[in-house]
């Protein structure tokens, strides 16, 4: 209990403020002194550190006490472990003496070995600088005697140079005075051969000679220098373009004459006066003539180059050059240097036209010709191409080195054959995009401008025939003028379409459209007097049309079937410009035609005496008609052709209503016979004014001639008939066999009450020859019906044919 008071006491002592400070790590005498002085307690701290002391003291004889057999053995065992570390001395001296015995055996030894060593590796470099020495000398002396031989000895010599610098290489060689000299002799050969195998590289590339080529390029390949050559030469190629390029497009040096007649102010725009307008277009084409012999030549170099890289082989490793400039990635120099070319251009373009109003003008203005230029750039390339084939591939020419094996390799290039991903013509044209889409406006405007000119806002009158001359020159004059390139020719072969197509939209706008355009009762209106102006003004337009297209012998097939197209349009306007009055015309006939069941057909034959019977008065109205229609309004048409193209279409539905409406005649005699016999003498009469002649109108003409004997026939021969089926419908035969049928078998329209004319329009409305024979099918067996009904004992005598011709009918058309 004595003990844990302590305890606590003490416990108690260190948490108290005062002697708190003393347990921290960073406590410090004299900061802590001073704070007591400055409080002014330090009688007080005293006492306090006094009673703390004390307190202390106390803890620590308790302690002692209460562990005074662990602090014994603590004491015991550091004596041991005292014996423990002095015999660990003992046994490390010893160990120390052996080490010193060993070393004093082994470092002798070894400092001999490094010695030896160093003398060793100081030999072998010796030897080395003296086999060195002594190639180099050998070498030398070899290289004097190569030099000795001019350009015949230059690849060995280049041979001999790319050794000595092999066998310079990794060591310094200065200082040593027996190969001094040779050193410098070797520097300067160096450069000689160098210089000699770039004149020999520049004179081959300017004389196509690939013999010459191919021996600068070994030089190179022996000197190891030929991807930087190659690329310098490439290089070369491409800024001495960008520089003509410049120089071609400079407006300074186009206006260079007036610039130095009329020298103007600071500051004032580089443009050509008014009056020298074509002096400066001029020096302007014969600067971009000269830029394409520029920019043909600079390609034929290139491409001589690298198709002489492509056959040419180093003799002792066999090692194709091309392979070895292909270990950068740039196998296809051409490829490459026609890009950059492709490049130039656009940009150089780009930036001139952007500084220059006035050349960016011509361009747009002659854009053709600049197009023609690039062309004939292209054809040149071409020929080059093939022409260069044929000169590396050995055909008769014995200037072929060994090194150049004829065929050797594949000769295709970019100018031959396009790449599946990359289109040399096309980057090349890509230039000229925006120069194509301003010359294809202006273009348009020039076709569209004598349009507008000649039909004027509020104007009714189409253009005249020198108006229309007008047109056509300015159409065929852009064409002409774009057919120096098929796609040019294309986008103003649309343009000319487009132009065509406002002619006909401007004379649509002009037609009559009110009652009097199609009324065929009186004269000629006003009306439709103008619509046959437009319509012979569509005419002249769609013959002059024609002779462009005949003219255009070397023009692309889409640009011409555009043209053509545009033709046809001219024909569709003027089909619905006469289509109102076609349909009047045929109205106006059918309505003359039904007025056939008006008359009486039912008579006997005439006595004897009397003479033939003359045609119906239906018939006199239907010649009268046409003929007055055909002289007072289709005659006024100058499109004769295309009059009668319409007009057949009209006889063709004539004849057929003509033949209908017969059909459906009832009663009918034998005198009525005669009558409708020469009715159909007359029809071809009647329809002749329609057409060139009337056997042009084909199956309508010979349904009319094979229908009008079966009038006479009786009902068993025109079943039998061989024209029924073939030439004469089914259905057209049945409707007249109801004519000899009683009245109690009555026809498909008197069985619905329905008049001729709704009937006639039924049939039109149902062309299929199947839903004609339901419809009679029904009649048939209305007719059965009736007569079971009234309890009858046998048919007509008519109708087992018409079952007979319906069931045979029936089957074909299922």
């Amino acid at each position: 209990m004595e003990g844990s008071g302590k305890a606590v006491s003490t416990n108690e002592l260190l948490k108290d403020e005062c002697y708190a400070d003393f347990c921290k790590d960073n406590f410090d005498v004299k900061t802590h002194t001073a704070q007591a002085i400055q409080h002014a307690i330090i009688a007080e701290q005293l006492a306090k550190l006094a009673q703390g002391i004390s307190q202390l003291d106390k803890e620590l004889h308790l302690q002692v006490v209460a562990r005074h057999e662990d602090l014994l053995a603590q004491a015991t065992g550091i004596e041991s472990l005292e014996g423990v570390l002095q015999m660990m001395q003992t046994r490390i001296s010893a160990l120390q003496g052996a080490v010193d015995r060993i070393r004093t055996k082994i470092v002798d030894p070894y400092n001999k070995i490094v010695s030896r060593t160093a003398q060793l590796a100081r030999l072998q470099v010796a030897c080395d600088l003296l086999r060195r020495i002594i190639r180099i000398l050998y070498l030398s002396k070899r290289l004097q005697g190569q030099l000795q031989g001019g350009s015949r000895e230059i690849t060995k010599a280049a041979q001999s140079l790319n050794e000595l610098d092999y066998l310079s290489q990794g060591v310094d060689l200065s200082g040593i005075e027996v190969i001094e000299n040779d050193l410098l002799f070797i520097a300067r050969a160096r450069l000689e051969v160098e210089n000699q195998a770039k004149r020999l590289l520049e004179q081959g590339m300017e004389t196509q000679n690939p013999t010459q080529v191919g021996t600068a390029l070994q030089v190179f390949y022996n000197l190891g220098s030929l991807k930087e050559t190659i690329n310098s030469v490439v290089d070369g190629y491409r800024a001495s373009l960008e520089d003509n390029v410049n120089s071609a497009l400079d407006i300074k040096v186009l206006t260079q004459p007036t610039q130095a007649n009329a020298r103007g102010g600071p500051g004032r725009a580089v443009m050509p006066t008014p009056g020298n307008t074509a002096a400066f277009r001029a020096a302007l084409w014969t600067n971009l003539e000269k830029l394409m012999d520029q920019i043909c030549a600079a390609c034929a170099q290139v491409q001589h180059l690298q198709k002489v890289l492509t056959k040419k082989r180093d003799p002792v490793s066999h090692v194709c050059f091309i392979d070895e400039i292909a270990k950068d990635g740039q196998a296809d120099i051409l490829c490459t240097f026609w890009n950059a070319v492709t490049q130039i251009l656009s940009i150089e373009f780009q930036k001139a036209t952007n500084s220059s109003s006035f050349l960016k003008q011509a361009l747009e203005g002659e854009y053709p010709k600049l197009l023609r230029l690039y062309n004939d750039l292209w054809k040149r390339l071409q020929q080059y191409s093939q022409s260069i084939q044929g000169t590396l591939t050995g055909n008769g020419n014995t200037e072929l080195p060994p090194e150049l094996p004829p065929g050797d390799v594949d000769m295709q290039d970019i100018f031959m054959q396009k790449k599946q991903d990359y289109d040399p013509e096309k980057a090349l044209k890509d230039s000229l995009q925006p120069y194509e889409a301003a010359y294809l406006s202006k273009s348009l405007s020039r076709l569209f401008d004598p349009i507008n000119l000649v039909f004027p806002p509020g104007g009714h009158n189409p253009p005249s025939s020198d108006e229309l001359e007008s047109i056509i020159k300015t159409i065929s004059s852009e064409l002409n003028v774009a057919a120096v390139d098929p796609n040019l020719s294309l986008a103003v072969a649309k343009n000319s379409a487009k132009t065509i197509q406002l002619f006909c939209v401007k004379s649509e706008q002009l037609l009559s459209t009110q009652g009097d355009a199609s009324q065929v009762i009186g004269p000629l209106t006003d009306g439709q007097r103008r619509n046959v102006s437009v319509v012979n003004s569509l005419q002249q337009l769609f013959q002059s049309v024609g002779k462009v297209i005949l003219g255009l012998s070397s023009f692309p097939p889409a640009a011409e079937h555009a043209i053509t197209a545009s033709s046809e349009m001219i024909q569709a306007h003027m089909g619905s410009a006469v289509q109102p009055l076609l349909r009047s015309v045929l109205d106006s006939v059918e309505a003359i035609l039904i007025t056939m069941h008006q008359e009486d057909f039912s008579g006997s034959l005439p006595n004897l005496g009397k003479p033939d019977v003359p045609c119906s008065l239906y018939m006199k109205e239907l010649q009268g008609f046409i003929a007055r229609v055909m002289s007072d309004y289709f005659r006024h048409f100058e499109c004769v052709d295309f009059i009668y193209d319409n007009t057949e279409a009209i006889a063709h539905r004539s004849i057929e209503l003509f033949i209908r409406n017969a059909c459906l005649l009832r009663p009918l005699g034998e005198g009525g016979k005669m009558r409708l016999a020469a009715d159909f003498a007359q029809m071809e009469l009647a329809v002749a004014p329609l057409c060139r002649r009337v056997s042009d109108l084909g199956k309508s003409y010979r349904l009319l001639r094979s229908f009008r004997p079966l009038l006479f026939q009786t009902s068993e021969h025109i079943a039998k008939s061989q024209a029924v089926g073939d030439l004469i419908p089914y259905s057209a035969i049945l409707h007249f066999l109801f004519t000899r049928a009683p009245s109690e078998l009555k026809s498909p329209h008197q069985r619905a009450e329905w008049s001729i004319a709704r009937y006639s329009q039924w049939l039109d409305d149902h062309p299929s020859e199947k839903d004609r024979l339901i419809l009679l099918r029904g009649a048939l067996e209305a007719y059965v019906q009736s007569v079971r009904a009234r309890e009858g004992k046998e048919f007509a005598p008519v109708y087992p044919i018409m079952l007979q011709l319906l069931q045979k009918a029936m089957s074909l058309v299922q």
